[in-house]
C-alpha cells in the first residue's frame, strides 16, 4: 500500500533554512569537525541523486508545485542530506557531546519551521509529495542486508568485538523520526503518523550499518580535524559492546 509523504511550505522556509545551514556549517568549522562537514556535503549529493535522479526523473514519484523542481530539490537534498549525515557522523564519534549536537540540530529544524509558519504568510506556497510504493521494498532489502551483516558478525565475535546494533538503530531511526516529527507537529506535513513511522524505520536507518563501517574505517586513519592518526594510536570505538 502506497504511503504518500507530503509537505506544504513557503519560500521563507527556504531562506531561513539556508541561513541555518550556513550557521550549522560554521559551528562545525569552529569546532574543527571537518570530517562531519565533508560527510554532510557528500550526504547532500547522495540525497540529490536519489531524490531528483531516482524519485523524480526515473520513478516519477516526486511531485513539486509552486517552484522550479530542480532547484527546489537541490536545496531540499542539501538541507536534509547535510544535516542528517553530519549529525549521524557526530553521534558515531561518541565524543560525549551527543546531546548538544542533537539539540542543536533539532532546535534548528524547529526554529526554521515555526518562524516560516508565523512570518511567511505573504510568501508564495510550495507543495510537494512523493509516493513510496516504488522503492520502500528495495530500501527494506538494503536495510535487512546491512543489519544482517552486523548480526552475523556479532554471532561470531567475542563480547569485546560486538557492534552495538541497538545504538545504531536508535541513531538511524531517531534522526529521521526527529525531522519527520518536526514537520508533522508544525503543520508542514499533513496529519497522519504512518509516513512518520514507516519512513523513520526504513529510510535513514537503512544506511546506518554501512555508514558505521565507513566511519570505523576512516576513524582508524584520521581525526575529526583531518589530521592523521599516528601508527601507534588505537581507534577507540564506543559502539563496540564492552
Amino acid at each position: 500500500m502506497d504511503i504518500v509523504a507530503a509537505r506544504t511550505l513557503n519560500y521563507l522556509y527556504i531562506y531561513l533554512d539556508i541561513i541555518w545551514l550556513v550557521v550549522y556549517a560554521l559551528i562545525l568549522v569552529h569546532r574543527k569537525r571537518y570530517m562531519a562537514l565533508i560527510v554532510g556535503a557528500i550526504g547532500g549529493v547522495i540525497y540529490f541523486a536519489v531524490d531528483y535522479g531516482i524519485f523524480y526523473a526515473i520513478l516519477g514519484t516526486r511531485e513539486v508545485t509552486g517552484i522550479d523542481t530542480f532547484w527546489f530539490l537541490l536545496w531540499l537534498s542539501v538541507s536534509y542530506g547535510f544535516t542528517n549525515f553530519a549529525w549521524i557522523w557526530l553521534l558515531l564519534d561518541r565524543d560525549g557531546k551527543g546531546v548538544e549536537w542533537s539539540v542543536l540540530t533539532i532546535m534548528g529544524w524547529v526554529a526554521v519551521a515555526l518562524l516560516s509558519q508565523n512570518f511567511g504568510t505573504y510568501f508564495p506556497q510550495i507543495s510537494i509529495q512523493r509516493g513510496t510504493s516504488g522503492y520502500h521494498g528495495i530500501m527494506a532489502l538494503i536495510l535487512a542486508a546491512g543489519y544482517l551483516y552486523l548480526i552475523v558478525h556479532n554471532l561470531g565475535a567475542t563480547r569485546e568485538g560486538k557492534v552495538n546494533i541497538l545504538m545504531l538503530m536508535a541513531i538511524g531511526i531517531g534522526v529521521q523520526l526527529s525531522w519527520e516529527a518536526v514537520l508533522l507537529l508544525t503543520g508542514i506535513r499533513p496529519a497522519g503518523i504512518r509516513p512518520l513511522i514507516i519512513n523513520s524505520l526504513i529510510e535513514t536507518n537503512m544506511g546506518m550499518p554501512f555508514l558505521y563501517l565507513i566511519h570505523k574505517a576512516i576513524s582508524k586513519r584520521f581525526q575529526e580535524d583531518l589530521t592523521r592518526n599516528r601508527p601507534m594510536d588505537k581507534c577507540h570505538d564506543d559502539l563496540l559492546i564492552a
